[in-house]
């Protein structure tokens, strides 16, 4: 890939403009200017490290690749300068330190990072990516998102011309040339065999077979059948389908573009959440180049392939995630599941066959087919093939979105990636797959990820969240958390999951504020069941798994809410107080800082915490120095 001599790249994803990416992208461009080298300042997507955003990679001319965290405006500047003039070393300028995550050498292409020696001296940071196996996420952080050059430049849509058997434009200067040719067409059902043996399943939630959805959808009768890209991510701390789409459209756009190719549809439909305007953005603009440039449109490439695309807005309910859901959305009706069968790849939108899969199930189909069912199938397990994508979330050290083989262990994840529990604390659980997963404790953090283990455990891998809690956090109260959510969200067209998820938050509620009843457990563990068994649709089915799976694995806990009317990890506030301890030496921080005046400003004396003015804000607690005030 062709090169200048020196490009600094600013990621402006959602995550790097909410950190204040914009002012820096301004400063780096200005300071470039000066220093004569205009041009060189480029910005991508987010590369995974959204903890550290801004962030901004410096290519050298010798592949050397420096990287900054939590770069200010000054910082930009210095930046710059210390890269183009004078050409010395980052690592001499002292603030520096306070903002190199780390530097590797090689061609500049982070696919190949994992083969680069890092240096060691920049800390844990520079193993944030290097542990990672990257096919979705392979482009995130590389190209600029609203360039279509940039993505032809790195093997893009060589899939789908690779399917059709036609060069679509002519070959660019920045493409590589070892793939200037294309063999043969590959029949439809070439592609399905291809997707059925690298082993892909869906990376939504449900895990199925994504050869056989394809086969069924193929199989139909009838000229007219739909494709759907659903980028309807609603689980509390994800944000995988909206970095993809935001970082590398135009892969999710050519995943689409081959499944409707496959199985013989014209038109397709991305349905995304209005609430990911960036995303939006992005994909519009994504379909709008590829149609100037051949990509998409009527008879691509001279062949009888055509292919239509629009997106549509979803309005954020969570239900809509689920096909039929999502379907009667697209056709202004109420989101709400009905029965299958039939099923979607039978009778979808408008009556008609319609294959709907998600963002990183699309993503994975550009990459098997440029390298192979195989490829794919060597990674991952004997039963779940392949990469996962993961937003890694909660008391972590090193947080963002991150992408490793099927089997990787949560620990492996947690302590190796992530960097382990911020602040020093313990590490006391983690909770997968959203609304609909469960949550999993640290003596089982050695459980593989994939589908089936996950399974065992009694929760699921769900579209890919994964929360880490630490010992402060209540599992009574997470799992409230969670159920409140649903409970919300829920369409009401079922009785169990509208009345059934209503009355296991009560009981959750009388439990966190002291007020539970004796048999408050097991009627929960019976509405769990029959929600399970009785709803209609898979998000009402798995809306109890988070409190099976922390009265499974954290009973006490919620034995010592019910008959203590206690909390261990001190985070219900009707359940705790707050003590001063003989370590506090009146220094009066607590006092000041207390919002409501519950302590009294005594300098030199051991200070007191009035309990009826107190809000357990946990506000003195954390001014205090001298860790002299406790939770009991």
């Amino acid at each position: 890939m062709k090169r200048r001599a020196v490009e600094i790249r600013i990621g402006l994803s959602s995550c790097g403009i909410a950190s204040g990416g914009e002012p820096v992208l301004a400063a780096l461009k200005e300071a470039a200017q000066e220093a004569g080298a205009k041009g060189i300042v480029k910005t991508v997507g987010c590369n995974g490290m959204c903890s550290r955003e801004p962030l901004v990679e410096v290519l050298d001319a010798d592949g050397r690749i420096t990287m900054y965290e939590n770069v200010s405006v000054t910082d930009a500047r210095r930046i710059v300068q210390s890269h183009i003039r004078p050409l010395r070393p980052v690592t001499a300028v002292r603030w520096a330190a306070e903002r190199l995550i780390g530097s590797v050498r090689g061609n500049g292409c982070r696919d190949t990072i994992q083969q680069r020696r890092v240096d060691p001296a920049h800390g844990a940071d520079a193993t944030y990516l290097p542990r990672q196996t990257r096919i979705v996420l392979e482009n995130c952080g590389e190209i600029d998102p609203r360039s279509i050059d940039d993505y032809l430049a790195r093997d893009g849509y060589r899939a789908l011309e690779r399917c059709l058997g036609r060069r679509i434009e002519a070959p660019s200067s920045e493409r590589k040339t070892e793939s200037d040719a294309v063999a043969n067409a590959l029949a439809p059902a070439d592609i399905i065999a291809m997707i059925r043996d690298s082993g892909l399943r869906g990376r939504g939630g449900a895990g199925f077979p994504t050869g056989r959805k394809w086969s069924i959808a193929r199989d139909q009768p009838g000229p007219v059948k739909f494709v759907i890209c659903n980028g309807d991510e609603g689980d509390p701390g994800a944000f995988m389908d909206r970095l993809v789409l935001e970082a590398d459209p135009h892969r999710v756009l050519e995943g689409l573009a081959i499944a409707a190719y496959a199985i013989g549809a014209t038109e397709g439909i991305f349905y995304i959440r209005a609430e990911y305007p960036l995303a939006l953005t992005h994909i519009r603009e994504a379909i709008r180049q590829a149609e100037a440039r051949g990509y998409l449109g009527p008879r691509i490439a001279g062949t009888g392939f055509s292919l239509r695309l629009v997106v549509r807005e979803g309005a954020g309910a969570f239900v809509c995630g689920e096909e039929t859901a999502l379907i009667a959305s697209l056709e202004g009706r109420r989101g709400m599941p009905h029965l299958r069968p039939p099923y979607p790849v039978e009778v979808g939108f408008r009556g008609k066959p319609t294959l709907i899969n998600n963002v990183e199930t699309l993503a994975c189909v550009p990459w098997i087919i440029r390298r192979g069912a195989a490829a794919f199938a060597s990674l991952g397990t004997e039963t779940s093939k392949g990469t996962k994508v993961f937003a890694l979330a909660g008391k972590i050290r090193r947080g963002g979105l991150i992408e490793v083989p099927m089997g990787t262990t949560i620990r492996d994840v947690v302590e190796g990636i992530g960097g382990g529990i911020k602040d020093n604390r313990r590490f006391k659980a983690v909770q997968l797959g959203g609304p609909s997963g469960g949550c999993l404790p640290e003596a089982l953090a050695d459980t593989p990820i994939d589908y089936d283990s996950l399974v065992e455990t009694g929760t699921i891998m769900g579209s890919g969240g994964l929360i880490v809690l630490d010992d402060r956090d209540c599992m009574v109260d997470i799992a409230r958390f969670f159920l409140r959510f649903t409970q919300a969200e829920s369409c009401g067209k079922c009785t169990f999951c509208r009345i059934g998820t209503k009355r296991m938050l009560e009981i959750l509620d009388r439990l966190c504020t002291g007020e539970g009843r004796s048999d408050d457990l097991e009627k929960l563990e019976e509405l769990a069941d029959r929600v399970s068994r009785t709803s209609l649709c898979g998000l009402g089915q798995t809306a109890p798994n988070p409190i099976a799976t922390t009265l499974k694995y954290f009973r006490s806990e919620y034995e010592a809410h019910l008959h203590e009317r206690r909390c261990p990890a001190g985070r219900c506030v009707d359940l705790i107080k707050y003590r001063v301890t003989d370590a506090c030496i009146g220094c009066t921080l607590c006092a000041q800082k207390c919002p409501v005046g519950a302590i009294a400003f005594r300098p030199y004396e051991k200070h007191e915490i009035d309990d009826a003015l107190c809000t357990r804000c946990d506000i003195c607690r954390q001014a205090c120095q001298d860790d002299a005030i406790e939770v009991v």
